[in-house]
């Protein structure tokens, strides 16, 4: 499959729902943290993949502000792993030139997670390949709430007026200012649904629905779906010339 893609149409973001580690773990007899620790190596392949074939931006949505109101020991779990995979993988990331960087409400994260999580970014920071973007402690409106704030402040201080307000200046006050919108967005586990996720960005992104449960997502799958998003017209809206 990677032999279709086309290198000189490639997504410069990817964004992906990692969906499906709770229904993997059910099919094994297995706790939901065990579906998570599987997970691990899908994010692996998956960031390999993209570095390997040039992509800029992987966003991940690693962890949801809803996600907190999962199980305490659940959560518990997977901050543990978010920290235990960072310090195993920063070393890896630098390798392969990976920047590692991170959008959400990260001062909700324990203390331990925070600083794991500073310390890979400090590290990586000047690797000049993909940049790994991890949504932490992350949804849509969070983040759009946020940038209503921060934006009315500005206005408050008088330093912006009503009249400066439109899509470019708006985007500026979003987490992924100076990043661009995803091209192409991938949920596994077929749910047909965005899960409050880069509700802004997403505007006109290309969706791609796997019915692959996240633990098993392979760098073949990845490719599938660069392979399904290259064969689309993207119209953002208009109508093309010759269905006239």
């Amino acid at each position: 499959m990677k032999n279709l893609i086309d290198l000189k149409n490639l997504p410069q973001h990817i964004a992906v729902i990692m969906d499906g580690n709770g229904r993997w773990a059910k099919k094994q007899g297995a706790k939901r943290i065990f579906g998570h620790r599987n997970a691990v190596e899908a994010v692996r392949q998956t960031t390999e993949a993209c570095a390997e074939l040039g992509i800029k931006h992987l966003t991940l949505y690693a962890f949801s502000t809803e996600n907190w109101d999962r199980p305490k020991a659940e959560v518990r779990g997977l901050m543990e792993l978010l920290v235990s995979t960072i310090k195993k993988e920063t070393e890896t990331l630098t390798k392969n030139k990976v920047r590692l960087t991170s959008i959400g409400d990260t001062h909700a994260l324990p203390k331990n997670c925070q600083r794991e999580l500073h310390e890979s970014m400090e590290l990586t920071k000047n690797n000049e390949g993909l940049n790994l973007i991890l949504a932490l402690s992350y949804s849509g409106r969070w983040e759009i709430i946020q940038a209503v704030k921060n934006l009315l402040k500005d206005v408050k201080k008088n330093e912006l007026g009503s009249e400066d307000i439109n899509y470019e200046l708006f985007s500026d006050y979003l987490c992924t200012k100076g990043i661009p919108d995803p091209e192409l967005l991938i949920r596994t586990s077929g749910e047909m649904r965005v899960s409050n996720f880069l509700l802004w960005q997403i505007a006109y992104t290309e969706l791609y629905i796997t019915d692959v449960l996240w633990p098993d997502f392979r760098k073949e799958h990845l490719y599938e779906a660069i392979v399904a998003y290259q064969k689309r017209d993207r119209r953002f809206g208009k109508v093309i010339d010759k269905e006239i």
